[in-house]
């Protein structure tokens, strides 16, 4: 008998992610052609970035993310990656094969817990 998975809702998915941490400043789903799906900046908080600036980020993640899938052949595939910039750090997860989830933090954000509550909770969000 076949599977058929439910399609994670990644609304409450960004909502959790927010809510677990409160270090993170962004969550935000976008599919392969950069269009957002679902999430944004946390109520209350002012963007660092301009809308132009933003998009030009989201654009640059994306084709970052197609590249490391050609790479899974060799590397297997990318759970996800990280910068760490002097202000902030913007991680990206991979969510298949269709979606990305991006993510900024303050800096002082612990890497390792952010990390292990957004797997948890996709992990957990999926069933």
């Amino acid at each position: 008998m076949k599977q058929y998975r439910i399609p994670l809702d990644y609304e409450n998915f960004c909502s959790k992610i927010l809510e677990a941490e409160p270090k993170i400043r962004f969550a935000a789903v976008y599919d392969s052609w950069a269009k957002r799906v679902a999430g944004g900046l946390r109520k209350g908080l002012d963007s660092i970035v301009s809308e132009h600036d933003e998009n030009e980020l989201v654009n640059l993640s994306v084709i970052n993310w197609k590249a490391r899938k050609d790479m899974s052949k060799v590397l297997g595939k990318t759970i996800y990656t990280l910068a760490e910039h002097d202000n902030i750090k913007r991680f990206s997860f991979y969510l298949g094969e269709e979606n990305m989830l991006l993510l900024s933090t303050e800096k002082d954000a612990d890497t390792n817990r952010v990390v292990d509550q957004v797997i948890k909770l996709y992990h957990k969000n999926q069933n």
